[in-house]
């Protein structure tokens, strides 16, 4: 049996509303925690929605109104009392029908009702409107125009998206590593005011894109680095089956892989990262033509041809700045990591280049950057932690990922990992 929510505005303009939206099956089929999701979407509808919904429990339970039949034994109707439910993030006031017991002399909670006063559905209602960029002193104004709704202040918004970032920081950092079969991992840092904040990004062996965790930092320094890495491994991070560690040019990172990671990963860097740096020292007027010297070498299909072409560039900068020679030489074989591992045609687009972890910092961006003012390091943890767990499960799997149980395979050779050491 099914039953469609009628509407405000009369019956067919109910129905035909519901229609649009589906219609609510009764409890057998669909549960209620479904119902109450439903219900608290359903705005304007969802008064009146909320209203029938707990009729519908109040009959379930003590029968049709001036029926002596039909609900269970003792159960009775008992008039009805204040009450207040959440819709989406706003607090609603709703007259709540009351249920007895009278075999026992006790009231009988709605279940109905106790879930739509869950205000940890509101917590995350609000979370998703600050997160996307609507202020807290704005939200009076864009609160839905509902007359019986309470409304909430800038300030108990304020307390609400605490409440629910400080959650979100928990689960991030108590994440359990173990559980993700990973092949990939891209380190780099994002701004935060005055501070560096180093993410780190898994690739699993199916293509699947998870934030690993974070860590505060004034720059990319070795010992804060190493920590880090260390701090992931404790977590469940399984380094056994073998690494890509994809980097820009930190040198604090790269010394923290070799202390961390040693035997267990290979280190790719960012070819963006290698080419920017060695051109910014030659003369404006070219640049260009060897930023796609550079770019036409590392887009060379094996090893062999992109060291050879790369070697010619080299010689054509040593006529005309040293420093530029010596910034190409500096970590110039592992640009060529995935060349060497004969997997760049199939994963050059994903792991050439630290673009994967500079996307997500780009969206962590759209939601941040609009802070002017940081006012302590609990503040940017919970913002940053809220904002990659609402941003993970958007991203999309790395391209080539069919290729990946070839990299593993790649690695495992390269580092001489043997299959009995991994199991």
């Amino acid at each position: 049996m099914r039953r469609s929510i009628v509407g405000i505005g009369g019956r067919s303009k109910g129905r035909r509303r519901a229609a649009e939206i589906g219609s609510l099956v009764e409890g057998d089929v669909l549960g209620l925690d479904t119902r109450v999701a439903m219900i608290q979407a359903l705005i304007p509808l969802g008064l009146k929605a909320v209203r029938e919904v707990l009729q519908e429990e109040v009959t379930a339970l003590a029968g049709v109104r001036y029926s002596r039949s039909g609900g269970l034994p003792g159960y009775a109707r008992w008039g009805g009392q204040p009450g207040s439910v959440y819709l989406a993030d706003q607090k609603v006031s709703v007259r709540v029908p009351r249920v007895r017991d009278t075999l026992h002399d006790q009231e009988v909670p709605l279940t109905t009702y106790a879930g739509l006063q869950d205000a940890r559905r509101a917590d995350d209602a609000a979370l998703g409107k600050v997160l996307k960029g609507l202020s807290c002193r704005d939200y009076a104004s864009c609160v839905d125009p509902i007359a019986e709704t309470f409304g909430l202040s800038a300030s108990s918004l304020s307390r609400r998206f605490k409440r629910a970032s400080a959650k979100k920081l928990q689960e991030l950092s108590e994440r359990d590593l173990s559980k993700y079969d990973l092949v990939g991992l891209f380190l780099d840092g994002k701004t935060f005011g005055d501070d560096e904040i180093v993410i780190a990004l898994g690739v699993t062996i199916l293509g699947e894109k998870v934030v690993l965790g974070f860590v505060q930092t004034a720059t990319e320094n070795e010992l804060v680095c190493t920590q880090f890495l260390r701090g992931l491994i404790e977590r469940g991070l399984d380094v056994s089956k073998g690494l890509l560690c994809v980097i820009d040019g930190s040198k604090g990172l790269r010394k923290a892989v070799d202390k961390v990671l040693t035997g267990k990963a290979l280190v790719q860097r960012c070819h963006w990262h290698k080419r920017e740096n060695v051109v910014r020292y030659l003369p404006a007027d070219r640049q260009a033509e060897f930023r796609r010297k550079l770019q036409n070498g590392y887009q060379q299909p094996t090893y062999e041809k992109a060291k050879a072409t790369l070697k010619k560039v080299r010689a054509e900068l040593g006529t005309i700045n040293q420093s530029a020679v010596a910034s190409l030489d500096e970590g110039f074989e592992e640009t060529l990591t995935l060349h060497r591992l004969g997997l760049f045609e199939e994963l050059g687009a994903s792991f050439k280049t630290t673009n994967c972890i500079e996307n997500l910092n780009s969206l962590v961006g759209q939601r941040t950057n609009k802070i002017d003012c940081w006012r302590n390091s609990e503040q940017k943890h919970r913002w940053l932690a809220t904002t990659v767990l609402e941003i993970e499960p958007r991203l999309r799997k790395v391209r080539g990922h069919r290729h990946l149980p070839r990299l593993r395979a790649a690695l495992q050779s390269a580092l001489k990992i043997h299959r009995k050491e991994v199991a």
